[in-house]
């Protein structure tokens, strides 16, 4: 008697907090009701160029066990890794250069917002007729819609690390390599990674439009061919392909921002 009624205690004690919507996780049902709205407009529309989910689904099945699709998506993802670590390195260190020292940005701040400005594929005849037709002119597709943005977001992030800590540094002897390295980068980290994960993004429609205008291989080639037949599945198809691409480049920044700002506090963000 005494052990059942010590349970009941516990269970008043404690009860059991109702279900609700709010403790749900956002990212699988956003997914989810993206998927039921498409399969229903899809079948409600009955038009040949937006088929239902579920017909695009069995495509890339087909497409998938065929090998068409990883195939191509190895050629894509070489010239993205290409095109990205170049616009990457290139972008940090321009980046950092123009927002620490003004010189440097009054002499290459006007080009890179003209060319952040201007139509990046636009460039893609010029890297055709100097590159020819191969990988590099689509790596350097890549690097003309992804470096800049890189570039911008990390002078502005060196901007705005706050004078008082490049001060207090010079005030212990701290030289200019050690304010760089050791109080201008880790403040501007946070800023910094945000513009690698807009890269990262741009990077992948480099690519795709590079892949479609200059050489037609790899995942463009499958929409360039696909598109020519009219295929709506396999555009779709293809298109869900380069979708998860997209997020995988930017869950792996996602990973290494972790690593990078892991030494800054955490903020709530409430739970509404």
């Amino acid at each position: 008697m005494s052990t059942l009624a010590g349970q009941r205690r516990a269970r008043t004690a404690h009860p059991r907090r109702p279900l609700s919507w709010r403790r749900l996780p956002a990212a699988p049902l956003s997914l989810a009701a993206g998927a039921v709205a498409w399969e229903l407009i899809g079948h409600l529309a009955g038009v040949s160029f937006f088929p239902p989910l579920s017909t695009v689904l069995v495509r890339l099945a087909d497409m998938a066990s065929s090998g068409v699709i990883l195939s191509s998506l190895g050629d894509s993802l070489l010239n993205l890794a290409l095109g990205f670590a170049f616009s990457l390195a290139a972008g940090l260190v321009t980046g950092v250069a123009m927002g620490r020292y003004r010189r440097v940005e009054a002499a290459l701040g006007v080009y890179v917002y003209a060319l952040l400005t201007a139509p990046s594929l636009v460039f893609a005849p010029i890297f055709f007729s100097v590159l020819g037709e191969g990988r590099g002119s689509i790596i350097a597709v890549v690097v003309m819609y992804a470096m800049f943005v890189i570039i911008i977001n990390t002078a502005s992030a060196i901007q705005s690390v706050p004078g008082h800590l490049v001060e207090m540094a010079r005030s212990y002897g701290a030289s200019e390599r050690q304010v760089l390295l050791r109080i201008m980068l880790p403040a501007a980290a946070p800023m910094i990674m945000a513009g690698v994960r807009l890269g990262i993004g741009r990077a992948v429609t480099g690519m795709i439009n590079g892949e479609m205008f200059i050489a037609v291989v790899g995942l463009g080639r499958i929409v360039t061919e696909a598109g020519g037949r009219f295929d709506s599945a396999s555009v779709l198809a293809v298109l869900l392909v380069i979708i998860a691409v997209a997020l995988g480049g930017v869950a792996l920044v996602q990973v290494v921002d972790r690593r990078i700002t892991r030494w800054i506090p955490k903020t709530s963000r409430g739970d509404r």
